[in-house]
């Protein structure tokens, strides 16, 4: 057999960032961003040939730290990223996090110095050849499906049987004796001056390897496919130094799926030794240590462990000891051992383990081995299951992970010419296996291989039934035991094959909950298996003995025990026990751990379990196995969704494509759309060609789907020929057209998202054809960061004259011509467009400026051109002499404005009276740029009301300017300074504007703008004055709590109107609570405070729980910072609050990361009672579930997060493939605000978004009040459902809190992914879900 080896270092170059990221609060992943830009770089950083990488901004705004992580991992590949991150922490003043990096980064080198080359086995070839391939493994613990099959150099191969081990069932064997081979260009066998001990003890060794492949009863018609001597003996070579540099790995980790060869692998490595043919100079000594063996010995010393197969009574331990790094140790199958000591914490306690003679359990002997303990200077070969690496990892000292692909495609068609002697019909059979993806990936098992080829060997199934057969790997697996069951003759009577059946199910998943693949007689006396039954399944090589384990036996292949595992769950039960079954508990347990928990360990059995709801599947094994399928299994899953419907535990991410592929395995129409009945929100990232194929299937099922978003991965949906068979490219892009014709035939799909995808020109054609049909209802496209960027010029031609479409996101491509045609689409009369978002496309200014030269007659109202280069005044200027422009909404965020563009600006807002939101985040304004706008601000024509200049290098002097325009504007609302430098001296120039009783101004942000106390002096005498404010944010200045005192102050006046006030991380202590406790008891407009990032002692906190007892007290939101013991004294003295621990099973971690890197969360804040549209750098959302309009997002952006669970309120997430089902929505927004006193309604039918103050009720609102809901960047919450859940998401430890009126904010509410855009969806890849909350009014 060949072998394909893929090999990695612990993870890619870039790998080990993230815990990093992700240790940076709200504030600090703002800054953060800030310092990506190219002339910050270079600064610290030395760019491979002086070439900075340009992040699209469109992207990095709204990445959470996990995006960020992928995001640096792209554009500073090899490594780089690390330095850029360290450099990015010193400019921010970071100290600790630097010293992290700087000794995470020295680490990781001298991992990866070459050993002593005096220590190198001279028999190593410089350049080893083989079957092996090197590549690097981002996550040695994928699944193994996901691991990419290598190419490598063809050997040649013959066909011989084979014996292997007994214990690692799922390696591939057969019934002949494999025989040493000596190579005569290698070394000879031993040295002429060897030791006698040691020779005795090699032929022991090999005696012992000849003896366990002859003891294993392989079915007789299975072959085992080796490599010549040659080849096998350099494969073996390469596996100790999997790059071939010839610095031996220490610690090598072979991981594989069942059956793939990792035992046989490692013991032909002990044979080879053995025959003295290998490793000669390397090791003196090579020790075997099965773990299925050693799992059930009781405590010994570490000596006695190794010393069980010396020939003679007593081992050499001294020369042993003397010469550790002559040593090598092959631990097989240590999942074994993980198995058997689950909980292994207390393993570790106590000293290290180094005495050789000292009693341990074998699990802590094994431990300490691992972690180069016992023996540092030793060389460790380990074997394990992929699913069980993590369990690995924190043992395993500096490992080199190897993964073992088993059966290449040339094993393949070797092994499938022994069975089938006609190669066209081999080409067949094996052309057919490919198009079911799961099936023959399982295929590099070679048990697999014979399970299929006994499927197959019967006429009427190759030549008659052959697709349908193969078409489902339950399919095959049913014909396989239909076949062999067929013509039972077992002295058995009738009565009792129903019995034995679920005898034999019942063992598969008791086996499969416990994690036990091997069985005693015990277990099957325990389930009352008979012996005539036994004694069949062996004789049919459905069970085999385990020679070295007394009367054990197990599964052939644990494909077959997790098919009978799945069976347990559809037999029909005997009446007398369905008063008491479980099944319908466990089936739910099952689909929790397979579907929401996403454990790979379970996607076998619940992919058969579906399939074997098939009806044709179930009456052909009911004939043939005598027994009786339960008609009920249907009725119960569709119970499950109902109940999931309710349930708060459904609010965790659903994996939906894995559920796709569940009801794709089913082949049931009709069942498959009830269960999607619900659907209306669709999130799919097709990687692979069955993710394609299960898409397509459960698409045409989903009857109310309103929003689909679909990421195709590269090569996909590639058309190359020379890769690719034309039937393999055929199957593709026939499911591609069935999801194109979803829009066309499902006229509930509004939204379109392609972002991300790779297409080519068939895909693309299919597309356009769809969206070109009048029956396509699509309103809102996306298409961020496609590649080919040329399929955007076929999909704009498609879209000429588009009536429907009026919302068009084209950022982060580089458009070129295409631009050109977008204007010519916005020019035609009959396009609808209203929104356009074109950031990040490498846009020219000349282009820029036929945007907004746009004329009246076009019905474009929002344009937002971030992210270009709009450093060329002379389009501004020039775009300002239309006297009309339909423009209302424009956001030029970071286009490299200047102070200089300001005056072309002006002219602009001067001559375009119907732009009322301006953002002009991220560009180098600077106060003589406000000056400027300013003049356009105090004219009559200026219709502004919303702008955002947030980091934009303003000043003190910039507020003069700012103050002098406030006193002649009418119309500006909401102004954005953040992350601006202004100082004291500023806020006072603000103030001065600010307490004139006639400026209007509603909305004030002054986070991150560099003042204290002496500000806030100013701020609150402004507020004596002024009754207009209704929010105000000063977070993230020194105010201290002198500075907060003041601003009580002036709240007490009965006729202030601040409803929200943010101090997030202002240096406040418990000094502050008393002034603000007041606040809280005597303020009848104050509903939101934000006190995130502040650390307050429990006297605080108790002067908080004081005043929100009050019936006085109209808080509503509170956001607090502190553990769980602050938690709960608010619990304990706040009346009505309660705590409720969210079910264990929920709490599912998908990444790791540090205990103490979650970040503390802040707030930036939102007018709730307006009904005016939100502000440039605000989002709104719809509720039931269509984005609508607004997406200004301006730095910072927020990853404190949570998800709607009302029924319609939804968003989606890249990795996490989340569904829309009302019971499982995942809307990954920034911070969220909802309108209250008078909700702000949303003609759903229409999507189009409402005119200010209509207050109009469509009549498909939902029975809830429909509820317009703003989000912010950062954004602090607020909810006033009658009925409503939210969800955290958290690393560990948090808690079910509501009461009514109030609810409680911490700092431990955890960062998640930002939402992307209006219509956008957020790429969230993975995150972490800990608590449901619900507020009950």
């Amino acid at each position: 057999m060949s072998f394909f080896v893929a090999t990695s270092a612990d993870g890619g170059a870039n790998d080990g960032l993230l815990p990093y990221l992700m240790a940076l609060d709200q504030y600090e992943l703002e800054e953060f961003k800030l310092c990506l830009e190219p002339r910050t770089l270079m600064d610290f950083w030395s760019a491979p040939q002086g070439h900075f990488p340009h992040i699209p901004w469109a992207d990095l705004r709204a990445a959470d730290p996990l995006n960020l992580f992928f995001l640096l991992d792209e554009h500073f590949p090899k490594g780089q990223a690390w330095n850029v991150v360290l450099g990015v922490f010193h400019i921010m003043n970071l100290t600790s996090l630097c010293e992290k990096v700087r000794a995470k980064m020295k680490g990781d080198v001298q991992t990866q110095e070459p050993q002593d080359p005096t220590q190198e086995d001279t028999e190593m070839p410089e350049d080893a050849a083989g079957n092996v391939q090197t590549q690097e493994c981002r996550d040695p613990n994928q699944e193994p499906e996901e691991i990419e099959e290598g190419t490598g150099n063809v050997q040649t191969q013959e066909c011989q049987d084979a014996n292997q081990e007994p214990e690692e069932i799922e390696e591939e064997t057969g019934n002949g004796q494999m025989q040493g081979c000596q190579d005569p260009n290698q070394e000879g066998l031993e040295e002429p001056g060897e030791a006698d001990h040691r020779r005795k003890y090699r032929e022991k060794m090999k005696a012992k390897v000849l003896e366990k492949w002859d003891d294993i009863p392989w079915p007789e018609d299975h072959m085992y496919i080796c490599s010549t001597s040659q080849d096998e003996h350099e494969e073996l070579q390469r596996l100790l130094d999997p790059h071939g540099t010839g610095a031996q790995a220490q610690t090598v980790v072979l991981a594989g799926r069942a059956g793939v060869g990792k035992t046989t692998l490692a013991m032909k490595a002990l044979l080879h030794w053995a025959d003295g043919v290998l490793f000669q100079q390397r090791f003196s000594y090579v020790f075997y240590l099965s773990c299925h063996v050693t799992r059930y010995m009781k405590e010994t010393t570490f000596a006695e462990l190794i010393s069980r197969d010396w020939p003679d009574s007593d081992a050499p331990i001294e020369e042993f000891m003397s010469q550790p790094e002559k040593l090598l140790f092959i631990v097989d199958g240590y999942e074994n051992m993980i198995v058997a000591e689950p909980c292994s914490d207390g393993l570790d306690d106590g000293p290290p383990c180094t005495d050789w003679d000292q009693e341990l359990p074998v699990t802590k002997i094994l431990r300490s081995l691992l972690k180069k303990e016992l023996v540092p200077q030793a060389t460790l070969l380990i074997t394990i299951k992929t699913f069980y690496l993590t369990d690995l990892k924190g043992l395993a000292v500096n490992p080199c992970f190897v993964q073992m692909m088993g059966f290449t495609e040339e094993d393949l068609w070797v092994y499938f010419m022994r069975h089938f002697d006609d190669s066209s019909e081999v080409k067949k059979i094996l052309q057919q296996i490919r198009k079911n993806e799961t099936l023959f990936d399982s295929c590099s098992a070679p048990l697999v291989c014979w399970i299929v080829c006994s499927c197959l060997k019967q006429p009427q199934v190759r030549y008659y039934a052959l697709q349908s057969v193969t078409h489902t790997t339950t399919s095959l697996y049913a014909c396989f035991f239909t076949n062999l069951f067929s013509t039972a003759e077992v002295d058995l009577a009738d009565a009792s094959w129903p019995g034995q059946w679920r005898a034999l199910c019942s063992l598969a998943i008791e086996g499969l909950w416990s994690m036990a693949f091997t069985f005693n007689t015990r277990a099957t006396q325990h389930e009352g298996l008979e012996v005539p039954f036994l004694d069949y399944l062996y004789q049919l090589n459905i069970l085999q003995k385990v020679s070295d384990c007394g009367s054990c036996f197990t599964f052939t292949h644990p494909s077959l025990q997790e098919f009978f595992a799945a069976m347990s769950f559809v037999l029909e039960e005997p009446e007398e026990s369905l008063q008491h079954s479980t099944k319908y508990e466990e089936m739910k347990l099952l689909l929790q751990d397979a579907l929401v928990n996403k454990e790979p360990y379970w996607t076998p059995v619940v992919l058969f379990f579906f399939g074997l709801l098939n009806r044709n599947i179930a009456r052909d094994l009911e004939d043939a196995l005598h027994c009786k399928m339960s008609p009920r299994k249907m009725e119960e899953l569709l119970k499950w969704r109902e109940e999931l419907d309710k349930a708060e535990s459904a609010s965790v991410q659903f994996d939906v494509l894995r559920f796709f592929h569940c009801l794709r395995e089913s082949q049931e129409e009709d069942f498959v759309e009830k269960m999607l009945d619900h659907i209306s929100e669709v999130d799919l990232n097709i990687l692979r060609d069955k993710e394609l194929k299960a898409s397509s299937f459960c698409l045409k099922q989903c009857k109310k789907l309103k929003k689909l978003r679909l990421s195709a991965g590269s090569h996909i949906l590639e058309r190359d020929l020379d890769t690719l068979e034309t039937s393999m490219v055929s199957s593709r892009m026939h499911a591609w057209n069935s999801i194109c014709s979803t829009l066309v035939t499902n006229e509930n799909v509004r939204e379109l998202d392609l972002s991300n995808s790779k297409l080519h020109a068939l895909s693309v054609k299919a597309l356009c054809l769809a969206l070109k049909n009048p029956r396509c209802k699509v309103q809102k496209l996306t298409c961020k960061s496609v590649s080919p960027e040329w399929i955007l010029k076929e999909l704009i031609l498609a879209l000429q004259g588009n009536s429907k479409l009026t919302h068009l996101n084209l950022s982060s491509n580089k458009l070129g011509a295409t631009s050109l045609l977008i204007l010519k689409a916005l020019k035609h009369s009959a396009c609808k467009l209203k929104y356009l978002w074109l950031e990040s496309c490498g846009l020219s200014d000349h282009i820029c400026q036929q945007f907004l030269k746009l004329t009246k007659s076009s019905s474009l109202n929002f344009l937002s051109l971030g992210d270009n280069d709009l450093s060329d005044v002379k389009s501004l200027r020039e775009s300002s002499t239309p006297p009309k422009n339909p423009l209302k909404e424009l956001s030029l965020e970071k286009c490299n404005l200047s102070g200089a563009s300001c005056q072309d600006l002006a002219l602009f807002l001067t001559g375009v009276a119907q732009v009322t939101r301006l953002c002009l985040g991220f560009n180098r304004l600077q106060d003589y740029g406000i000056k400027l706008l300013g003049a356009a601000l105090t004219h009559s024509e200026c219709a502004l009301e919303r702008l955002e200049l947030w980091f934009c290098q303003l000043g003190a002097r910039g507020c003069r300017h700012l103050a002098d325009a406030l006193l002649q504007n009418r119309t500006l609302r909401h102004l954005n300074l953040s992350k601006n430098c202004l100082g004291d001296e500023g806020v006072k120039f603000l103030c001065e504007a600010l307490g004139r009783p006639d400026c209007n101004l509603q909305s004030l942000n002054l986070s991150g703008c560099s003042f204290t106390r002496e500000g806030c002096q100013e701020l609150a005498t402004a507020l004596k004055h002024n009754h207009n404010v209704k929010i105000l944010d000063v977070g993230e200045n020194d105010l201290r709590d002198d500075g907060v005192k003041l601003l009580c102050e002036a709240l007490k006046a009965s006729h202030h109107a601040l409803y929200t006030l943010g101090l997030a991380k202002c240096n406040l202590t418990t000094a502050c609570c008393l002034p603000l406790a007041s606040i809280l008891r005597s303020s009848k407009t104050l509903v939101n405070l934000n006190l995130l990032g502040n650390e307050l002692d429990p006297d605080g906190v108790k002067m908080l729980c004081k005043a929100l007892r009050k019936p006085t007290c109209r808080l509503q939101k509170l956001g607090t910072c502190g553990g769980e013991a602050r938690r709960t004294r608010l619990l304990k003295h706040v009346p009505g609050l309660r705590c409720t621990p969210f079910p264990r099973a929920v709490l599912r971690m998908e990444l790791p990361t540090d205990s103490g890197s979650l970040a503390q969360a802040g707030g930036q804040w939102l007018d709730l009672g307006s009904r005016q549209p939100p502000p440039l750098g605000f989002k709104r959302f719809s509720c039931p579930g269509l984005l609508s309009s607004w997406d200004y997002r301006c730095l910072p952006p927020c990853w404190l997060t949570f998800a709607f669970l009302y029924a319609g309120i939804t968003g989606l997430s890249h990795s996490a493939c989340t569904v829309g089902f009302p019971f499982f929505f995942f809307p990954f927004l920034n911070g969220v605000f909802v309108s209250h006193a008078g909700v702000q309604w949303c003609d759903l039918s229409s999507l189009q978004p409402p005119p200010p103050g209509s207050n109009d009720s469509p009549a498909s609102a939902s029975p809830v009040a429909a509820t317009t809901v703003y989000a912010t960047t950062p954004g602090f919450f607020f909810f006033f459902f009658s009925f409503f859940f939210f969800v955290f998401l958290v690393e560990t430890g948090f808690h079910h809190v509501g009461q009514a009126g109030l609810e409680l904010l911490t700092s431990g509410d955890p960062p998640a992914s930002a939402s992307q855009s209006a219509g956008i969806t957020g790429v969230s890849h993975c995150s972490w879900l800990v608590a449901c909350f619900s507020i009950n009014f």
